[in-house]
């Protein structure tokens, strides 16, 4: 632990005290939590971000859209509106948030809501005469008040939560105990190449209950960057002289993934608003170069920056193996 997290540490005793008294009374039934008949899945974390929940929504889509009516339903972090919102042609990472909004982009055949109240957003979607099957929970797993059906616990590779400490020391926000709640966890960002070695020595030091399921997963690029209008081969990109911009909480993997020798890095905090001065600095920066960011930002930035230069690589959650006992674990639950 460094000098800074040990003068935390006691902030962090602190904010751990509260988190378990509030999950116990939760538990006992002191504060209530509201089930419901319609399946839902909770995907989430216990630290502040960066875990890849939304590549991991969106493979819950593609694997349960084709057979069932399913909704997303998210806080909408960062939006200008306010209490229950479903997304339609006017929606917008403004009225409905970068993550919703990229949701709503990409998959026409769901719908995509938000509400900062869970139980008020998932009563409001069943009293619709268009009832959804399938409610899926976007970063909802410190949200004790609604009791879903299935939680599925992301962690990255490089920061396990059995590693981490508490905020403000660490990222987590409750403590480590909180996993146990999960039926699947998941460590995301993995590299490809993850052996079935360390993979057991990664089990053993979660020390996961006999019924909870562990997977590995690592970040799929696609082979194409994309605008608006057109697209590159990424390898054709990768060659190019570019702007590599990302407003997201973690955005390491990203820039090396991309990044040339003569290429230029643009870092934001995550979810960013981008200002005219951003905007402007993103421009002079890039000159006649083009730009490259993430889908979550491009959602935000479209409209804001000429078409023809702004461009973003798109990316899949794929597993290192098991995957098919992942997606039987999700239809048996769902089914």
């Amino acid at each position: 632990m460094n000098a800074l997290r040990k003068i935390l540490f006691p902030f962090s005793v602190l904010y751990g005290i509260v988190t378990a008294i509030r999950n116990f009374l939760f538990d006992i039934g002191v504060l209530k939590s509201y089930s419901f008949a319609v399946p839902t899945i909770v995907v989430g974390n216990l630290s502040v971000g960066g875990t890849g929940k939304s590549p991991q929504i969106e493979y819950l889509i593609r694997l349960l859209e084709p057979n069932y009516k399913v909704v997303t339903l998210s806080r909408g972090y960062k939006r200008k509106t306010e209490g229950f919102v479903l997304a339609d042609a006017t929606a917008s990472a403004s009225t409905i948030g970068d993550e919703p909004y990229q949701f709503y982009s990409k998959f026409k055949s769901i719908r995509v809501a938000v509400d900062a109240n869970r139980k008020n957003g998932i009563e409001t979607l069943l009293a619709q005469k268009n009832k959804p099957e399938i409610i899926l929970l976007d970063d909802a797993y410190q949200h004790r008040k609604v009791k879903a059906g299935l939680y599925i616990l992301l962690t990255t590779y490089k920061e396990l939560y059995c590693d981490d400490y508490l905020l403000p020391a660490g990222n987590l926000r409750e403590s480590r105990s909180g996993a146990k709640r999960a039926k699947v966890v998941i460590v995301t960002k993995c590299p490809p190449t993850l052996s079935v070695e360390e993979q057991k020595k990664i089990k053993a030091k979660l020390k996961m209950d006999d019924n909870q399921e562990l997977y590995f997963s690592y970040i799929k690029y696609d082979d194409l960057v994309f605008s608006e209008q057109s697209s590159i081969k990424r390898e054709v990109v990768a060659k190019q002289t570019k702007v590599l911009l990302a407003g997201i909480a973690k955005p390491d993997s990203f820039f090396e993934f991309l990044k040339g020798e003569n290429d230029i890095c643009l870092s934001y905090p995550d979810h960013h608003d981008f200002t005219y001065s951003d905007l402007a600095t993103i421009k002079n920066k890039a000159g006649s170069n083009i730009v490259v960011t993430t889908e979550k930002d491009y959602v935000r930035l479209k409209g804001r920056l000429p078409m023809q230069q702004l461009f973003y690589l798109p990316i899949q959650s794929a597993f290192i193996n098991e995957g098919q006992n992942f997606n039987k674990t999700i239809n048996d639950y769902v089914g």
